[in-house]
């Protein structure tokens, strides 16, 4: 992906180095770790568990609040944030006038180190990124993208886009109200009914972000070689069969919550080929 030189969003909030206290877990999103296979492991909804969590839990945050000092790749990464979140900005604004006439509300990025505080409450950078619909932030330590790539098997640099492209689904989700929606229907349906929502809502956060990456390609044409496949590849590899693979060394479908590997490649595909966001309801 071709992104030096090129323009970086102002929405950003770099919370590096700040000390945070104890609170209830945020909304996880596309990089959840340890949540998402406990979910995995327990059958339950990720959202269920962090909201269980409950409050006063005292969380382990940076250790000071000195100005935070980045490594020269960490220095790297935040500029390649912030240019992906300039093309979301772009993308979908442009979608919102043109196919609804109403305006783009533009999320905040915030960067943070080991823990943060968000408007959903406190959180562990080991949940990984994540969309905070109480705030309409987006919430990612930069240490993930390691994770992404070591454990994960998830390298590249549109392999991180697609990271923040999915966490932008959500808030659009957010926007058009679907996420109150789903977050409703969820509180009605029994345990497996939750989780079969859940993965509906992940499925269309990731045709979103292949929406993004379409028109991004249309309009700025800066995707390489290798680029798709990077995004591809980092979808399957949080697809919840892999996950449960790796933390239980077996598959429970039934306790799926963001959707297999397949599911999430497919959707992405879907629309990335279309571009068109109408194309992503995937709670048909």
């Amino acid at each position: 992906m071709e992104w030096r030189g090129r323009r970086e969003s102002g929405n950003v909030e770099d919370r590096r180095g700040r000390r945070v206290p104890g609170g209830v877990a945020g909304i996880s999103g596309a990089g959840i770790v340890i949540v998402l296979v406990v979910s995995l492991l327990t059958g339950q909804n990720p959202l269920s568990l962090l909201q269980s969590m409950g409050a006063g839990t005292e969380s382990q945050g940076a250790a000071s609040d000195q100005p935070y000092q980045e490594t020269p790749e960490e220095h790297e990464l935040s500029q390649f944030v912030r240019v992906v979140l300039a093309d979301t900005e772009d993308i979908w604004g442009k979608i919102f006038q043109d196919g609804l006439g109403r305006p783009y509300e533009k999320p905040t990025l915030v960067l943070f180190t080991d823990a943060v505080q968000s408007g959903c409450g406190s959180a562990q950078a080991q949940m990984g990124p994540f969309y905070c619909p109480a705030d309409h932030k987006l919430y990612i330590d930069l240490g993930f993208y390691q994770e992404l790539r070591e454990r994960f098997g998830a390298p590249g640099d549109f392999a991180q886009a697609y990271v923040i492209a999915h966490e932008v689904g959500h808030h659009v989700q957010n926007l058009l109200g679907l996420s109150d929606k789903a977050h409703a229907a969820e509180q009605r349906a029994g345990e497996a009914g939750a989780n079969a929502i859940s993965v509906k809502v992940e499925l269309q956060a990731d045709c979103y972000a292949g929406v993004w990456a379409h028109h991004t390609e249309q309009q700025k044409h800066v995707l390489e070689q290798g680029d798709l496949e990077e995004a591809i590849g980092a979808a399957q590899a949080v697809g919840d069969d892999r996950l449960q693979m790796q933390g239980q060394g077996r598959v429970v479908p039934e306790t799926f919550t963001h959707g297999s590997a397949e599911q999430r490649a497919h959707w992405f595909e879907a629309g990335f080929s279309s571009g068109d966001m109408n194309r992503c309801d995937t709670f048909k």
